[in-house]
């Protein structure tokens, strides 16, 4: 009878965004021996700090949802608790019908609770329309349906068009009548099992959420930005024996008779497990040869791209912008940028480290309106100053500029989404020792990608777990 110890299973990380450094410090509390694998030169993938004019910003995501716990608390365990931030300013606005306007309060990602709430955003006919949802016989929904298309029926395409495709639009850069409700918007479709109405479902939800809530932000931010989370992660797994190599694409990924062979562009690695958070495209392209079900499905998931565009201005001659936190703005005004963050307004690190400076974001680019991703960084700066013009009266120059271009950046909903992923776990779970995790399966906010990584590396660790000991049993 063999006595020694056993032998802590490798486990290899494809893939070293916030999903894939979230699986790898979980597998390392979990007693593995990990080694995370990025292609590219940075960690973090759309989580990236950065600095303009020597200000410290945001070049990618800039918040995370503070009400679900996961993004906060990967925070807490690698040393940031101190630097969880709340937005200094809130109040966000809409920018339609030639002015800005309030963000209606009491809403579920644009669908309003109260429609009294609407006058100025919806037009005489809209609000009407809206009143007439109590009127209206349910609406099928069957296992799933677009969100704009439920709204709609429910309550009229202008409640689609200026307030739930904005919103939609920041978080996915979709098309809110592709995006499925069941996917994006679960407490809704639940909602609407139960509801005839879709006002009564959605003020339902909002009495849950103030039941529930606890005093706390809905979303938070990190002082030094965001994109210092992946940092800090990064120095965790490393501080716990962890290796992280970037610049080493896996080109490979092989079944043996022991667990896995991955192959790098200088080398071969043998692990007990494997863990794909890349995007999918790159997780289909790494399973063709050993899943090639999962690999077609994942084939045809498809991704919007879309720009950042950050500019600083000198604070005084931005000293009448009105402290809101931002707006967005609904494609059905026909502007070019979706949405613009005051950033020196919404974090007060980015006011205190900023000096003199007042910066700010626009976003621009959605599902199927891609072209602008081609344009010159100095026309993207000037598209974004006209907008701003328009919208906010911003006549002043700003001193630096940078533009973030962000390929494939966010994976698409359409509907039908969860079965397909589905589909997808479930052929992968064939393979021991393998498992999927990342934006394109359970969510695009951090909270939802760390939650993913978490899934996929307690399942990887109690099945190579059972997989040794019975290695172990069966040598007895």
């Amino acid at each position: 009878m063999d006595n020694a110890p056993a032998r802590a299973p490798h486990i290899v990380v494809v893939g070293g965004g916030i999903s894939g450094l979230a699986a790898a410090h979980r597998l390392l509390a979990s007693g593995a021996r990990v080694t995370v694998l990025e292609g590219s030169a940075v960690l973090g993938g759309k989580l990236l700090a950065g600095e303009i004019e020597g200000a410290p910003v945001d070049l990618g995501a800039e918040s995370m949802l503070a009400r679900r716990p996961e993004g906060v608390e990967l925070a807490r365990a690698v040393g940031l608790g101190d630097r969880i931030q709340a937005p200094a300013a809130a109040g966000a606005a809409i920018w339609t019908r030639g002015a800005l306007r309030p963000m209606p309060t009491g809403h579920v990602m644009g669908v309003p609770a109260q429609p009294d709430t609407l006058h100025g955003i919806l037009s005489a006919e809209g609000l009407a329309r809206v009143a007439q949802d109590r009127e209206l016989p349910p609406t099928e929904l069957g296992e799933d349906i677009g969100v704009g298309e439920f709204v709609a029926k429910r309550v009229g395409r202008e409640v689609v068009d200026r307030l739930v495709e904005p919103l939609l639009g920041g978080v996915y850069a979709g098309d809110a009548y592709r995006i499925s409700m069941r996917a994006a918007v679960p407490q809704l479709f639940d909602a609407a099992r139960t509801h005839p109405s879709l006002l009564d479902g959605v003020q339902d939800i909002q009495a849950a959420a103030a039941a529930k809530q606890r005093g706390g932000p809905v979303f938070a931010g990190l002082d030094g930005g965001i994109g210092t989370l992946p940092v800090a992660v990064a120095d965790a797994v490393r501080a716990q024996g962890g290796e992280i190599r970037t610049e080493t694409p896996v080109l490979a990924l092989t079944r043996t008779a022991d667990g896995w062979r991955i192959r790098t562009d200088s080398e071969l690695i043998d692990a007990d497990g494997v863990i794909l958070s890349t995007p999918a495209w790159s997780a289909s392209a790494l399973l063709a040869a050993e899943s090639p079900v999962a690999a077609a499905e994942l084939s045809e998931v498809e991704y919007a791209s879309m720009v950042l565009v950050t500019l600083a201005f000198r604070r005084a001659d931005l000293a009448g912008l009105e402290t809101r936190s931002g707006f967005l703005v609904p494609p059905v005004d026909g502007h070019t940028i979706k949405a613009s963050t005051f950033s020196t307004h919404k974090w007060s690190w980015v006011k205190e480290r900023g000096s003199d400076l007042f910066v700010l974001r626009t976003s621009i680019g959605r599902y199927g309106e891609e072209r602008h991703l081609d344009w010159d960084d100095a026309d993207l700066v000037d598209v974004s100053l006209g907008d701003l013009g328009e919208a906010v009266g911003l006549s002043a120059k700003p001193v630096a500029s940078r533009v973030n271009r962000w390929i494939g950046g966010l994976p698409q909903y359409p509907v039908g989404h969860l079965a397909k992923v589905a589909r997808v776990r479930a052929e992968v779970a064939k393979l021991p020792g393998l498992r999927v995790c990342g934006a394109a399966y359970d969510g695009v906010g951090i909270p939802a990608c760390v939650a993913s990584a978490r899934r996929a590396a307690d399942e990887i660790i109690a099945t190579s777990t059972l997989a040794r000991n019975t290695q172990s049993d069966a040598g007895q």
